[in-house]
């Protein structure tokens, strides 16, 4: 590599880790712990990429990219960020940042953007940034929630999103499966390559696979709803997958239904499964994360004026009727409830009646996933426990598997009892039944993050 990288990070072990790779790799480095220093840097001319933190004691790395851009059109900024969150990635594309990487990075993984950054500098000295444009799509579910269970899902699409794993997506329907699948594409490395949805249509015929490689072309496949596609269909996704191709695309899938559970009654192919289960994400209810429903009324409510609606806000006992609706659509039913009060609300401001009368009764609701109500938590655990040893044929494990599976219980009990407790770990604790010290270097050992807040319910 040839260049100069500028580097802002508030830890002293990775911009000492960077430099010393950097320059190793042929590139002169200047390395600074403060977002003002790496700006002066930029307005003298200097650096011909940044690699930088976002969270740094005097400000935001995210806030200076339009800065940056504005002072130096053309710098490539490479944005690293320990929040592991795909709102992070998604805020690093809205602000042009040529490239983004979650905390832990891959070091080879980043000297190899870094030369690709370095290289598009050469070829491009003065014209504009060439991170992909994103295309807004105002049809699609947002990705908005603090809850711990989309917290916990963030950093699960952050950590898969530059890999080739076949990603399994669960959730009911209205959930935002598809839109968890277009992030994870739109994130990585496949980014400038097709997305392409295949439908059972579109693999009806024995022509219907190569078509669907042909559209893809090395991008991205998701199967929508796997679940309901016949198993001759099913096959034939097999045989796609298996098939030789320098450019096989990265395959994806959705389910309505717990994935495992649809393998066990025949709903799913085996080999199929197992295949498209490289990672699994499940994405939670409406009614799971209800804490998240006034940051998505306020977010409909936004997008309904930004399209030339009345500007509206809802009463505060509106707020807590839509709380306590089971939300049998999920997001998409919470939008389109959303939409008909602002076109029908007499007033600016929307009242419980109003919610009412567009809500209706309250339905009943069977939960989709899990097992259903009947299930105890023992017998869900048994099943992926099996599955768990099924994959592994004839083979043990790794040794350490009753810390590895001690931590996967403890991990989302804490942070969904935290979440209930509005980050109060006094009560935390009490509400487990612990030590508030045991609870203190649990959160440690977990890397949980706390957020103190007010309960609202």
């Amino acid at each position: 590599m040839d260049g100069t990288v500028l580097v802002a990070d508030d830890d002293r072990t990775i911009r000492t880790v960077l430099t010393q790779a950097l320059t190793r790799a042929g590139c002169k480095v200047h390395a600074t712990s403060s977002l003002t220093t790496l700006m002066r840097w930029v307005g003298e001319g200097k650096g011909d990429v940044v690699i930088s933190d976002v969270m740094m004691p005097d400000g935001n790395g995210l806030e200076m990219l339009p800065k940056i851009a504005q002072d130096r059109p053309g710098l490539p900024v490479i944005v690293i960020s320990a929040q592991n969150t795909i709102m992070t990635a998604i805020q690093a594309a809205e602000a042009e940042a040529y490239d983004y990487l979650p905390k832990p990075f891959d070091l080879p993984d980043l000297m190899k953007r870094t030369a690709k950054a370095l290289e598009q500098k050469r070829r491009m000295p003065s014209g504009p940034s060439s991170a992909p444009d994103e295309v807004e799509r105002p049809d699609e579910l947002p990705l908005v929630g603090r809850t711990a269970g989309m917290q916990s899902l963030y950093r699960l699409v952050a950590r898969v999103m530059n890999t080739d794993l076949t990603v399994m997506i669960s959730g009911e329907s209205g959930t935002g499966k598809s839109l968890i699948a277009r992030a994870i594409h739109d994130f990585s490395d496949r980014r400038n390559l097709p997305f392409v949805t295949a439908s059972g249509a579109d693999l009806q015929d024995l022509e219907g696979p190569a078509r669907v490689l042909a559209r893809a072309k090395g991008g991205t496949v998701l199967f929508d709803e796997i679940a309901d596609l016949d198993p001759e269909i099913q096959a034939r996704i097999v045989r796609m997958m298996d098939g030789p191709t320098d450019t096989l695309p990265r395959f994806m899938a959705t389910c309505q239904t717990d994935p495992n559970r649809a393998m066990e009654e025949g709903k799913v192919r085996q080999d199929l499964y197992y295949r498209l289960c490289g990672a699994t994400i499940h994405v939670p209810s409406l009614r799971e994360r209800v804490d998240d429903i006034p940051l998505l009324v306020e977010h409909f409510l936004q997008r309904a004026e930004r399209d030339g609606l009345p500007k509206r806000y809802l009463a505060d006992d509106a707020v807590e009727m839509m709380r306590a609706y089971s939300w049998p659509g999920n997001v998409r039913q919470l939008e389109n409830a959303i939409r008909r009060l602002v076109l029908t609300a007499r007033a600016d401001e929307i009242t419980r009646a109003e919610v009412e009368a567009v809500l209706g009764n309250q339905p009943e609701t069977e939960p989709v996933l899990g097992g259903g109500d009947t299930e105890k938590l023992s017998a869900s655990v048994a099943r992926h426990l099996r599955r768990y040893f099924d994959l592994h044929g004839n083979m043990l494990p790794p040794p350490g598997l009753y810390a590895r599976i001690l931590r996967e219980v403890e991990l989302p009990l804490i942070e969904i009892a935290l979440d209930a407790t509005g980050g109060n770990q006094a009560k935390c604790a009490d509400l487990l039944g612990i030590n508030r010290n045991t609870l203190r270097k649990k959160i440690t050992d977990l890397d949980i993050r706390v957020t103190r807040r007010r309960k609202l319910m």
